[in-house]
């Protein structure tokens, strides 16, 4: 991989990670400001506990795809970033353009997959 499509994917990552923390602030500020007393009723009560359960699993993958975008752009500054950490061959560009987050090349990613297949 060539310095220009390393620089892309580091761009990449930084703008995803700033968005994913720009959400989260917003999402505490927007959680902050709720009171449950304003609710009028059970059923309002219960609907909004149950978006605040959703919001909080849909943070809770937002921090885990935060912990592997930082370990990308470790790889990045390790010089690593877009080898397989299985087979250690180069992951090709079209998965890390869907995936920048990826440690697996294709073929080493099906494979896990079918071994969680098939003890799942």
């Amino acid at each position: 991989m060539n310095q220009k499509d390393i620089k892309r994917f580091k761009k990449m990552l930084e703008e995803s990670k700033q968005n994913l923390l720009q959400s989260a602030k917003k999402t505490l500020r927007e959680e902050s400001n709720f009171d449950t007393d304003d609710l009028p009723d059970e059923i309002d009560l219960a609907s909004s506990e149950y978006s605040q359960s959703m919001v909080f699993r849909l943070r809770d993958r937002e921090k885990f795809l935060l912990k592997k975008i930082e370990k990308a752009l470790g790889r990045i500054d390790e010089g690593t970033f877009g080898i397989c950490e299985r087979c250690e061959e180069d992951i090709s560009l079209k998965r890390l353009e869907a995936r920048p987050v990826t440690t697996l090349c294709i073929r080493c990613k099906e494979d896990q997959e079918k071994k969680e297949k098939s003890y799942g």
